[in-house]
């Protein structure tokens, strides 16, 4: 790059980024369209619709209830992927959807749950609700005339399959009616026997049409037939001061990790700043974009990756200042290094992006909002690194900045013994693991639940008030949240404002008739209510048995496909070994940290295993790489050498990341509310974990393997 291209990449990156600021900031026309105060905000952050439906059944079985709420859980995402679906008392459903304001418009489209049936001309019912498994939009082309059609496909159950199978080979020809709520909703004809579970309704005059269509089906393939009890726009759970120290401990930490980079490795270190920056601005742009919720763990979550973005930009300098110390040039080095640092860091973030596709497309509820975040950070930090920092750098050299004093040599690093600790370095894990294994078996026998669970996972009680004034959300925290939490002995307390009243609804863990009445006492005593508004139900887990089991499914899928990943890109299944078993070292040794501490396990539990499983992954791959670049230049060098000298080699890396990502997590736990400072802590236990095993526990794990079960033997 001569001077010339090099002043207009800078003119271009400047005005770009200034465009990006501009729009984050502020936002383009009367709407304010891209504006980061526009990004969709979760329940706690903005509130949104409470919708709760009872089962027209007066005694339904519990299976029912739960597929029931399973299913609406699903429909629910449709609006936003951290909705809420839980159960009331014995009958009733209770749906709540952030970021929506018109209760009514959600009722509209979501529809009234009732029966479906489709029945034949005759008058026969051949399914009910029951039998379909799903029903979706869609298009298909014609070969012949390339005419679009919009159809509506549907699956069935394995024995609804058969059923429908013989019920369309009676009917060729005739139509069968489908009825929902006692109204026929459209009326299909069989051109042919279907027999393998999946029929599509064709000729539909629109997509529009299609999707009323298959919203109407999912809607009644429920397991209960539903009738709306109460609709209510409720207001956000946390107050105003949660969403602003999050931002500033998001500010905070950024600031100090550019500073860091800037100290530490000066010119690359200020590129690297300057790429961060870009980082952040294109992420908030594109979670705008997407239209993804964002919750206060969200926010976390943002600036947890704010702080891993750095890994690539430290990756690639280390490679340049090898380079330096090579005698290679500046140019030479710089080129070179961000050669050699490419696959460390595609192989790094393609693990860590295949458990991201596979959660968002697997996974439920607040889990596939993560994996949506997740991905767009993985994306973006690639591209700021590979792309926008390199770019910058050739500029900046092509303006002249081109003395090796703006950027370091490596200096010369006594190889440290990893592989000859290898003893005492596992006996520490397994320490660590058997403490936490230990306490989960003593809570248990104690109190049944190895974890301390909040009612988020096993269910709690709703108590719902009509105060004497109307309080804002902060006014509740600081009067009424300690009263709450004094009684119920809950610091994971739940308050909604119910909009337009001076209604508002506890969430608690369950609570015996006894804490119940107290509770009432306390809030007639303090509050001045009036006990006979005051009304309690007991509530299910917003994170149903089901989400867990789409979470634990998606992860050991998404584990799977980077054991295969890794095993085919570094030819040795050993290492894909490795990597897994130094993963599940870290979320075993986080779990019993979460039982040790005694630490409320939440909605953000999962969030957070799931961040440490791309952040730990990351990590070991780096080493991997190392090992195997120093394992091609000298096939016959001794194994526990190029160990030992590959750890040592990334070990500046791997300090440096865990403190970037170290500080923006401490930052938050220092300047959160209490709910973040539960998420925070975790995480970074996580992320000295995941250091510890990408150091001190995956090299040395695959020298065990490959001289142990050699190809050889």
């Amino acid at each position: 790059m001569n001077k010339k291209k090099g002043i207009l990449v800078l003119i271009l990156v400047l005005l770009v980024t200034a465009a990006m600021a501009f729009v984050t900031g502020i936002g383009i026309g009367k709407t304010n369209t891209g504006a980061a105060k526009n990004i969709s905000l979760g329940l706690d952050l903005a509130g949104g619709v409470s919708i709760t439906y009872q089962a027209v059944e007066e005694k339904p079985s519990q299976e029912d209830m739960d597929d029931t709420v399973y299913k609406l859980q699903r429909r629910a995402e449709s609006y936003s992927t951290e909705a809420q679906v839980y159960q009331e008392g014995d009958r009733r459903i209770s749906i709540e959807i952030p970021g929506v304001q018109d209760a009514d418009a959600v009722l509209e489209d979501l529809g009234s749950p009732g029966s479906l049936e489709f029945v034949t001309t005759s008058g026969e019912t051949v399914l009910q609700g029951t039998d379909v498994v799903s029903a979706e939009a869609g298009t298909q082309t014609d070969q012949k005339t390339g005419a679009v059609d919009y159809v509506v496909a549907l699956k069935l159950t394995d024995e609804a399959a058969a059923k429908f199978g013989e019920a369309t080979a009676e009917n060729v020809g005739n139509p069968i009616a489908i009825i929902y709520d006692d109204e026929v909703i459209s009326s299909p004809r069989v051109n042919d026997a279907i027999t393998n579970g999946e029929p599509y309704i064709t000729g539909m005059e629109s997509y529009e049409a299609a999707e009323n269509l298959a919203t109407s089906i999912r809607v009644g393939a429920l397991s209960l037939e539903l009738e709306e009890i109460r609709s209510q726009v409720v207001g956000a759970q946390l107050g105003t001061k949660a969403i602003s120290t999050s931002l500033m401990a998001g500010a905070i930490g950024l600031a100090i990790v550019a500073v860091f980079m800037i100290i530490v490795y000066l010119l690359p270190g200020l590129v690297a700043a300057i790429a961060l920056f870009i980082y952040t601005l294109m992420t908030l742009l594109v979670i705008n974009a997407f239209d993804i919720t964002l919750t206060l763990p969200g926010i976390a979550g943002v600036i947890l990756a704010i702080g891993m973005a750095v890994d690539a930009n430290v990756i690639i300098i280390a490679r340049i200042k090898e380079e330096l110390a090579q005698d290679r040039g500046v140019k030479a080095s710089v080129k070179t290094g961000y050669s050699k640092a490419l696959p460390a860091i595609i192989d790094g973030n393609v693990t860590t992006l295949i458990v991201a596709l596979i959660l968002m497309f697997r996974g439920s509820g607040s889990v596939r909002g993560f994996a949506q975040t997740l991905a767009i950070g993985i994306i973006l930090s690639m591209f700021t690194a590979l792309v926008v920092s390199h770019l910058i750098l050739n500029a900046l050299i092509a303006l002249g900045l081109n003395s090796e004093k703006l950027f370091g040599r490596q200096k010369e690093r006594k190889t440290i013994n990893f592989a000859g600790k290898k003893a005492i370095l596992f006996s520490i894990s397994v320490i660590l693991i058997l403490a936490g294994i230990g306490t989960m078996i003593f809570k248990n026998a104690k109190t049944g639940h190895p974890l301390n669970y909040s009612l988020d996972f096993i269910g709690g009680t709703s108590t719902s008030v009509t105060l004497k004034e109307d309080l804002t959300i902060d006014e509740i925290d600081e009067k009424v949240v300690p009263v709450v939490e004094k009684i119920t002995e809950d610091v994971n307390t739940q308050i909604q404002k119910v909009a337009g009243s001076n209604e508002i609804i506890i969430k608690t863990v369950a609570l015996d008739q006894e804490k119940r009445e107290a509770l009432n006492e306390a809030l007639v005593e303090n509050f001045g209510v009036d006990e006979s508004l005051i009304q309690s139900e007991s509530i299910s887990s917003t994170v149903s048995s089901e989400m867990r089991r789409d979470a634990v499914v998606a992860v050991l899928l998404g584990i799977v496909c980077m054991l295969i990943y890794i095993w085919f890109r570094f030819s040795d299944i050993r290492f894909a070994l490795s990597a897994v078993l130094a993963l599940a070292h870290d979320v075993l040794i986080v779990v019993g940290f979460y039982a040790i501490l005694d630490i409320s396990v939440g909605s953000t539990f999962i969030a957070c295993l799931l961040t440490i499983v791309g952040y730990s992954i990351n990590a070991t791959i780096v080493v991997f790489d190392r090992v195997r670049e120093n394992l091609r230049q000298s096939k016959k060098a001794d194994l526990p050498d190029v160990v030992n000298r590959s750890i040592t080699q990334t070990l500046t890396r791997s300090i440096y990341t865990s403190f970037t990502t170290l500080v923006m997590v401490a930052v938050l736990y220092i300047l959160g509310v209490s709910s973040i400072r539960e998420f925070a802590a975790p995480l970074m236990a996580g992320i000295i974990c995941g250091a510890w095993s990408s150091v001190c526990i995956a090299g040395p794990l695959w020298l065990v393997m490959r001289t142990r079960f050699s190809r050889k033997k």
